[in-house]
């Protein structure tokens, strides 16, 4: 999969370790899942172009790189996308919000839409799509849809933890955009839950067990 990146950095595996442990707190994965976002942020935002600029140093006048074009557009799909949008806000601070509501049918297990709202103009932008779990793959499928309907082009994804499953459909569904994961896991559950996972994300970032 050219389009894909597994993590291997310590730093994130020692993390998403934390994040499944059921004795973690709900602040305490809060920040990690805002920590773990910027550390991957760091890796899929290397390719953002650049152009010089001229400012005034206390010494002189010179010409220096800064990003170029129309700024980032970060897109959580709800709710627990949220749970990574400042991790990527502390990489570039002034990055466009946008949101993607979607809920799960508990028997079909397909997405289905209730919000969207993309920062204009959407097709100028780079954007991330953050989603802390990608399971079947069917949310992030219907997210990049409807973003790709909305005239975005250059899409990234970004999640903690996929199944094996959920990431070859969304590869296979869009292998235009790149792809970004903490950690594949074995397999998904009848209940459509990632194994071994961290249990219900969403839950355990807003404490609503």
């Amino acid at each position: 999969m050219e389009n894909v990146t597994i993590f291997q950095h310590p730093l994130i595996q020692h993390k998403i370790s934390i994040l499944r442990d059921k004795n973690t707190g709900t602040n305490e994965f809060r920040a990690l899942v805002e920590e773990i976002a910027m550390l991957m942020g760091y890796e899929a935002l290397r390719d953002l172009p650049l152009q010089d600029v001229k400012v005034e140093t206390p010494i002189e006048p010179c010409m220096t790189p800064m990003i170029a074009g129309k700024k980032l557009a970060v897109v959580p799909i709800l709710r627990a996308g949220l749970g990574m949008v400042n991790g990527i806000l502390a990489l570039v601070p002034s990055a466009k919000v946008g949101h993607i509501g979607l809920y799960r049918d508990e028997v079909t297990h397909e997405p289905h839409e209730y919000y969207c709202k993309l920062p204009s103009p959407i097709e100028q932008r780079t954007i991330v799509v953050t989603d802390p779990m990608l399971a079947t793959g069917g949310s992030a499928v219907a997210a990049v849809n409807f973003i790709k309907e909305h005239g975005g082009r250059k899409i990234k994804f970004m999640s903690i933890i996929a199944a094996p499953e959920g990431l070859e459909r969304l590869q296979k569904a869009h292998p235009d955009i790149q792809i970004y994961v903490g950690h594949v896991d074995r397999c998904l559950n009848g209940d459509a839950y990632i194994c071994p996972g961290l249990g219900d994300a969403c839950d355990l970032i807003f404490g609503t067990k």
